[in-house]
C-alpha cells in the first residue's frame, strides 16, 4: 500500500547493504522452470544515466535516481538450462531427476522461436520487476518501474552483449515527492 512509482528522486544514493538486499530479493525471484532468463544492468554513474536520459523519453527519474536497473532479457535459454542443471547436481537432486527434467525442458525450449524466447523471457522478467519495487519499498526506500525507452540505444549506449535485449527499467532511490492517492479498481472488478 505504500509502494509507488516515484516521479522524483532526491539522488541520495542507496547504502550498498540495502542495494546488495535488494538484489537478493531480485535474484531470487520465480521463474518458469528456474531458467532465470534475465542479466540486469546497475547504473549509477550520474555521466551515464544523463547519456541515457534523452532515450527514455527525458524521463526524470532516470537521473535523479540512486541506481537504474535495467532489466534485460537472455534467450540463451539452453546455457541458462545448462546451469540450472548443474546447480540441481550440486545441490543432491538425484542424476535420473536432472536428466527427466532436461529432457523436458529441452524439448520445450527447442520448439520455441525467437519471439517466443523473448515473450517467455519477458513474462519471467515482470515477475522480478514486482519483486524489485514490493522489495525496495520494504528495505526503506522507493523505486518507479518504467518503460517508454529506446532498448537500441540503451544497448549501443551500455555496451550490452547482443544477446541481453533492454526489456524493462527500474529506478530506485528515496522519493522527493509524494505519493498520490491510491487508485484501484474495486475487487469485484478485478476478482470473479
Amino acid at each position: 500500500m505504500q509502494r509507488y512509482a516515484t516521479e522524483q528522486f532526491d539522488g541520495r544514493m542507496v547504502e550498498e547493504e540495502k542495494l546488495f538486499l535488494l538484489l537478493d530479493i531480485i535474484r531470487y525471484s520465480p521463474s518458469a522452470f528456474n531458467l532465470q532468463p534475465w542479466k540486469i544492468k546497475i547504473v549509477s554513474a550520474s555521466r551515464i544515466k544523463a547519456s541515457l536520459r534523452p532515450h527514455a523519453n527525458d524521463q526524470p527519474q532516470i537521473t535523479s535516481c540512486s541506481h537504474l536497473l535495467v532489466i534485460c532479457a537472455n534467450t540463451e535459454l539452453e546455457a541458462l538450462l545448462d546451469k540450472v542443471l548443474e546447480g540441481m547436481l550440486q545441490s543432491g537432486v538425484q542424476k535420473q531427476v536432472v536428466e527427466q527434467y532436461a529432457t523436458m525442458i529441452r524439448e520445450y525450449i527447442s520448439s520455441m522461436s525467437a519471439e517466443q524466447r523473448m515473450s517467455f523471457a519477458r513474462e519471467q522478467i515482470y515477475i522480478a520487476l514486482g519483486n524489485a519495487v514490493n522489495g525496495a519499498k520494504s528495505l526503506g526506500f522507493d523505486s518507479c518501474p518504467m518503460g517508454g525507452f529506446d532498448p537500441a540505444a540503451f544497448a549501443d549506449v551500455l555496451f550490452l552483449p547482443e544477446e541481453y535485449v533492454p526489456v524493462v527499467l527500474c529506478a530506485i532511490g528515496y522519493a522527493a515527492d509524494s505519493p498520490p492517492p491510491k487508485m484501484r479498481l474495486p475487487r469485484e472488478d478485478v476478482f470473479f
